[in-house]
């Protein structure tokens, strides 16, 4: 054997990348989760570090949360996460509202308590969740918008491991996480609740992961259900047969519970969450679910507001079957027929005789859906506007809304999440009034005889209140989200949706093109052209120089699969996004918005 023959194999080189100096972690709410110590990225230097752009509110964000899990488990030596809590609404904004997200969603990581979206803007974040990554040299490597990129950072993590380690620039250690101090409460952050039969209370359990039954006195802890059963557990609705449905939401499926022998059963869902593609209807325990948030009995079927897609389904026990009942999966404000409407992480479901009223949280709406399958908004605007003003509904305000109750006067109350508020809604009269203020977090209301039982989520308890015969009088309030517009030019805008496939990967075009891009406005008269679904990730828009601001609504969706030629069967990934991008049209603006789904704009 010669020299040559004997010589190791070179390590392959590094694949290049572009790197930019990551910017200052600036939040003038502090830190969570680190023990009382403010952090700067110098901290993170040698380490990989992610951050996780998000707010509580989001659904998408949670899922990321859920997605992140296991990668933060098998690289913790290696790898910090660092959540960067940029608020949407006025509400999570406030610092004990982060502080009661962080423990409701079990973040084991530090989060940066971000209300001035400071970090949000230096680091040119334009979507909730975003995700950036940052090589242990302190350069941003990559950035990712929106759900599906676990397998592609997972990648880019082990990549980075292996060439700083060869560097010498790979510091391994302990993170900064410093888990907060437990709390003892027979609650904890508790989502939905049913009137049993037998008069007790029947509770969603969230954070523990639990249904918990109480007396008639919503105080006196009767029993406990389900340990090891759920996952974040939320809407609970009775059925004919006295079981009670649970929306079991991170498990992506819905199980009944038998008050009378305690057994329970998965009756829909497959454990795994729904992506663009999969089927939207059939045999219940074969179609993937996506985050189920509430549930209600209506017209001989269970009615589920589908958070995580923007939709309603329903599940038919007779046929054993799920399916889509309204909504097209675009977050939005749209009426009309089911098919066509728009919905926004609806989250709060409660029928009466010839209407299922809905509490779409993230446009801070009350919708209706009739009989006929048309779908009516009684409060509400869209994405970008929310407050708390009573009066009529057309310019009344809500703020992220998470449940409705049907009243027997034919009105509905409304747990107005985070205005602390429960709303009522006449459409006898078309007004909207303040039942009671200063609750924690309303989540959910049940009616108890003359009383209605509120729960009241961030005190971990069920509140017991009369319902007034008065109206509480209310400064009003009226606020639009902190996001700041981008400066467009009028005329020709060119949109980017920026993806780079992941290392060893390419885009899936077997069965036909792999990505779909979906553009729309508010108001419909800002794009004179550009509007409407293809293929491409670019797109030429036409503004209208008459129409001064609006939001542009971009959805993007991009496969790809593992390329490798031997492989039959390559292992494939759904990377998908909603953006809603203020705009102002101006003449100074830009000709060119690039949106980053996966990578880097050039």
């Amino acid at each position: 054997m010669n020299d040559a023959a004997q010589a190791p194999t070179p390590a392959p080189a590094p694949r290049k990348r572009a790197r930019v100096r990551a910017p200052e972690l600036i939040g003038k709410g502090g830190w969570v989760n680190t023990g009382g110590k403010d952090l700067q990225l110098a901290d993170f230097r040698g380490r990989i570090l992610i951050l996780d752009f998000w707010t509580f509110c989001c659904i998408n964000c949670l899922h990321v949360l859920d997605e992140l899990r296991d990668l933060e488990e098998k690289h913790r030596d290696t790898l910090v996460i660092v959540g960067v809590h940029s608020p949407k609404f006025v509400h999570e904004a406030e610092h004990q509202a982060v502080v009661d997200a962080v423990e409701r969603y079990e973040v084991h990581h530090p989060v940066l308590d971000d209300p001035e979206l400071a970090t949000w803007k230096q680091y040119a974040v334009r979507a909730w969740p975003t995700l950036v990554v940052i090589d242990p040299e302190g350069y941003v490597v990559a950035q990712h918008a929106g759900e599906g990129h676990a397998n592609a950072i997972r990648t880019l993590v082990e990549e980075l491991e292996a060439e700083h380690e060869a560097k010498g620039t790979l510091r391994r250690g302990d993170g900064p996480y410093v888990a907060p101090e437990p709390v003892a409460t027979d609650l904890r952050f508790p989502g939905k609740a049913v009137l049993l039969a037998n008069g007790n209370f029947l509770v969603s359990d969230t954070t523990r992961h639990q249904l918990v039954e109480l007396e008639p006195d919503g105080e006196t802890l009767v029993r406990r259900i389900g340990e090891g059963e759920f996952r974040e557990p939320q809407g609970l609705a009775l059925l004919p047969d006295g079981k009670v449905v649970v929306a079991d939401t991170v498990h992506h499926a819905l199980r009944t519970y038998d008050p009378a022998s305690g057994a329970i059963e998965r009756i829909a869902g497959t454990g795994k969450q729904w992506w663009q593609g999969s089927p939207t209807s059939g045999p219940a325990l074969d179609v993937d679910l996506s985050s189920p948030w509430d549930v209600a009995w209506w017209q001989g079927k269970v009615w589920i507001a589908m958070a995580g897609v923007h939709q309603l389904w329903t599940y038919d026990p007779e046929t054993g079957t799920v399916g889509v009942a309204a909504g097209t999966t675009n977050e939005g404000l749209v009426d009309g027929p089911a098919a066509e409407a728009w919905f926004a992480q609806p989250s709060g479901l409660a029928a009466t005789e010839d209407r299922l009223w809905i509490a779409d949280s993230e446009t801070s709406a009350v919708r209706w859906i009739d009989p006929e399958g048309v779908v009516h908004t009684a409060v509400g605007t869209g994405l970008f506007d929310f407050g708390h003003r009573d009066g009529a509904a057309g310019q009344a305000l809500l703020q992220h809304p998470l449940g409705v109750t049907a009243l027997p006067d034919g009105s509905v109350a409304i747990a107005d999440t985070y205005n602390h508020a429960l709303r009522r809604f006449d459409p006898a009269t078309g007004e909207v009034t303040t039942l009671a203020t200063d609750l924690r977090e309303p989540s959910d209301a049940v009616l108890a005889g003359d009383e209605i039982v509120v729960v009241e989520s961030a005190r971990h308890r069920l509140t017991r209140l009369r319902l007034p015969e008065e109206a509480v009088q209310v400064e009003a309030v009226a606020h639009r989200t902190q996001r700041e517009a981008t400066e467009v030019a009028p005329g020709r805008l060119r949109l980017d949706v920026v993806f780079q496939a992941p290392t060893g990967q390419k885009l899936d075009e077997r069965y036909g093109p792999s990505t779909r891009l979906l553009v729309s406005s508010t108001p419909p008269e800002l794009l004179r052209g550009g509007e409407g679904t293809g293929t491409d990730l670019f797109r030429e828009l036409d503004l209208d120089p008459a129409v001064t601001e609006g939001v542009l609504h971009v959805s993007a969706m991009a496969a790809s699969c593992d390329d490798d030629p031997a492989n039959e069967y390559p292992a494939c990934h759904v990377h998908q996004q909603d953006w809603g991008v203020p705009v102002k049209v101006t003449a100074d603006g830009v000709s060119r918005l690039p949106l980053i789904l996966a990578g880097m704009d050039g």
